[in-house]
């Protein structure tokens, strides 16, 4: 009878010590903050400690190591030239292409502890809107947004989300690929574009840019200016350059029945003469957000050295010193692409 009362009153205690460390787990999720870049309004930023929404058993933990800085879609919030955009206000939290390590997994997440992932950006900080949330110490995350990356990519892996992009724009709406014979804009998404259509095109591309400081840097194509190029029977033509007046540029590039596809983002209305394009049969298709089946495409293409993602970061900072970062990036023309830091803030 004594060992009996004595397995049962230890088995209390373990009980109520189990219920203290849950309560002690539980207490420390909801608790968990992270340092973040957030646009109080625009072209002003603030790096400070936010509290997260607290993880629930599909969600995951993840500690950042690099995010990404857009030229696009960022530097319409930091302008304050964004569009109407759900979810759009400030302050926010943006970055939409962070990379990290996976420390807390819930058992619905479909995760596990240790993985190192991709990360689309966040809505996590409560009244902080999470537009788009990425740019952030520490982010809390359905699991099923996240994707696997091969952590020797480092911060290379900030990369896969214009990488992506670019596949998404070769895609199809049959679900083919349509190889551009003509590339507008030799930012990062015009060279990713680029060296995409290297890898799984017959022939190499023509790449038009009109930034001298852009021109360098071509891996097995060339890179010209409208002006010097008098070719007229291109037959697919992609523009990444984001401007709204280049329509009627590249409808008199077409070949009878040629695609031009718009695959940058535009913030004015875009418009074109009608005949010139009633006389081709012209078509135009617009490429939107990559999925995640674009994102394991392109890093099977990285990993089998069929794409490469070298030459494409030119700017690391330290994530304290986004401010700075912000600016260097949407100011500065020899900079590609600004990566942040994040790993001596965890």
């Amino acid at each position: 009878m004594e060992s009996i009362v004595t397995a049962r009153s230890e088995g209390g205690v373990h009980e109520r010590n189990a219920a203290i460390r849950n309560h002690e787990v539980r207490r420390r999720v909801s608790a968990l903050t992270a340092y973040a870049v957030v646009v109080e309004a625009p072209a002003r930023s603030d790096f400070r400690q936010l509290e997260l929404t607290p993880p629930g058993p599909e969600d995951v933990v993840v500690e950042i190591d690099y995010s990404g800085i857009s030229t696009g879609t960022e530097r319409l919030l930091w302008s304050g030239t964004m569009p109407p955009f759900p979810g759009m206000g400030y302050p926010l939290v943006p970055g939409y292409e962070s990379i990290g390590r996976i420390v807390s997994a819930g058992p619905k997440s479909g995760r596990r502890e240790g993985q190192f992932v991709f990360v689309p950006g966040a809505r996590c900080y409560g009244e902080i809107r999470g537009l788009f949330g990425g740019a952030a110490s520490r982010i809390v995350i359905p699991g099923r947004r996240t994707s696997t990356i091969h952590e020797g990519l480092a911060e290379r892996g900030v990369l896969l989300a214009l990488a992506a992009t670019a596949y998404h724009v070769l895609r199809t709406p049959e679900g083919g690929l349509c190889i551009p014979e003509l590339i507008v804009g030799h930012g990062v998404l015009g060279r990713l574009l680029a060296r995409l259509a290297v890898a799984l095109g017959d022939s190499p591309p023509v790449v038009w840019e009109i930034d001298s400081q852009r021109t360098g840097g071509a891996q097995g194509y060339e890179v010209t200016t409208v002006e010097q190029d008098t070719r007229t029977d291109y037959r697919t033509i992609c523009d990444v350059s984001g401007a709204s007046d280049v329509l009627d540029t590249l409808i008199a590039r077409l070949a009878p029945g040629g695609e031009v596809v718009l695959g940058g983002f535009y913030t004015r209305p875009l418009q074109f003469s009608f005949p010139p394009a009633f006389m081709r049969e012209a078509r135009m298709r617009v490429a939107a957000e990559w999925q995640p089946d674009d994102l394991d495409a392109v890093q099977a293409l990285v990993m089998d050295g069929r794409l490469s993602l070298d030459g494409l970061i030119t700017d690391c900072r330290n994530a304290e010193q986004a401010d700075a970062a912000y600016r260097t990036a949407f100011d500065d023309p020899a900079c590609l692409k600004m990566v942040l830091d994040w790993r001596s803030i965890h």
